[in-house]
């Protein structure tokens, strides 16, 4: 009987040993909040997503991740290269070590089926212990898709604006359409993109321009705008600018060799300097 006693006593001993030396882990445990949890958290967004041009782009950083209200914000495709860079904007006060939600939205032309989102934390002071991001595999879908130019003033290449008529191509990529001209006007009206703009892209047209119609016949184009494109509108250098922002922009394409511009129907006395 004391041997049977001994015998059971051990068995709950070593038993109780198990328990104490192997982990137990509970079946509903919390995940651990990760690094990358306590610093970005992006809203509607999985690693390895599916994407398009343009892609709006939510979540929240904590306030030490921007300088003075954004922060770098990348595409890369697959061998590294970079498709656009754009800067996210907070959207709350950046003052505070909080969470701050942010937003930005990218224009990419796709050059792979696969690529990087990153997240750079803005580093004003260029020391490397100071770096931080964060990278996220996307997918990219590839549609038909052409390319257009549009053409914008840009104060880098022409620093100072001194040569009024002078504009210059961004490349953009749109879907395949048979009426191109227009949808290369339609692009223009957008104005400069914000990784555009980044490379000294600008606009002088004015806000709420439409096209009310365009023909190609004859090889001579004529497009006429709503009253908006002579909106307060003076000075004989803006004139030139937008002039040469749409007629180039017209240009372009071969079946197009001169450009008549009109408003409401009128071409005398419209843009005038």
């Amino acid at each position: 009987m004391k041997k049977k006693l001994f015998t059971l006593a051990a068995i709950i001993v070593a038993i109780f040993a198990l328990y104490l030396i192997l982990p137990v882990s509970p079946l509903h445990a919390p995940a651990p909040e990760t690094p990358e949890d306590n610093l970005v958290r992006l809203n509607d967004f999985q690693p390895g997503q599916l994407i398009e041009s343009p892609f709006a782009l939510t979540g929240q950083a904590r306030g030490t991740w921007f300088f003075e209200a954004s922060f770098p914000v990348e595409l890369l495709d697959d061998q590294g290269r970079v498709l656009v860079q754009t800067p996210a904007q907070a959207q709350a006060d950046w003052m505070t070590e909080d969470f701050v939600p942010f937003s930005v939205t990218l224009d990419f032309i796709p050059a792979s089926a696969t690529g990087t989102l990153v997240l750079k934390k803005d580093n004003p002071s260029g020391l490397p212990e100071n770096d931080d991001e964060r990278r996220f595999p996307v997918k990219f879908k590839t549609a038909e898709t052409q390319t257009v130019q549009v053409y914008f003033g840009n104060d880098q290449t022409d620093p100072g604006i001194m040569h009024c008529e002078r504009t210059y191509p961004a490349v953009r990529a749109i879907a395949q359409t048979p009426a191109v001209a227009r949808a290369a006007l339609e692009e223009l009206l957008k104005g400069p993109t914000a990784s555009e703009q980044a490379q000294g892209f600008l606009t002088s047209l004015p806000a709420g321009v439409a096209i009310q119609s365009l023909t190609i016949e004859n090889r001579v184009a004529r497009v006429d705008f709503n009253e908006a494109l002579e909106f307060q509108v003076g000075g004989s250098c803006r004139v030139a600018a937008i002039v040469s922002q749409i007629t180039n922009t017209l240009l372009q394409f071969s079946t197009v060799d001169s450009v008549v511009i009109s408003i409401n129907g009128r071409t005398q006395d419209i843009l005038q300097p």
